[in-house]
């Protein structure tokens, strides 16, 4: 298993960024979570097979229809397991 931490920039606050990202997580069979910064950036956690990081990496890049995503920045780190993905 690996872990991931993505930052993405852009328009993904309020409008349901978190929640479309948690589902899109779920589906690929990830865990961890996704949170707002102050910087109006979110931070997103996930963990799990390298194919499915990936996957979400591209999704991560669209959102959901309202987002407009500037950035997305991806960084390797390891982790605990977790169970779930929470939005934060």
């Amino acid at each position: 298993m690996s872990c991931a931490l993505f930052i993405v920039s852009g328009r993904v606050q309020g409008v349901f960024y978190r929640a479309s990202t948690r589902e899109q997580a779920l589906a690929l069979g990830l865990t961890g979570y996704a949170k707002n910064l102050d910087d109006g950036s979110v931070e997103v956690l996930a963990c799990g097979g390298a194919d499915a990081l990936d996957t979400l990496e591209r999704w991560l890049w669209q959102g959901p229809p309202a987002a407009r995503v500037r950035a997305v920045a991806r960084h390797a780190v390891s982790c605990e397991p977790l169970t779930g993905f929470a939005t934060r």
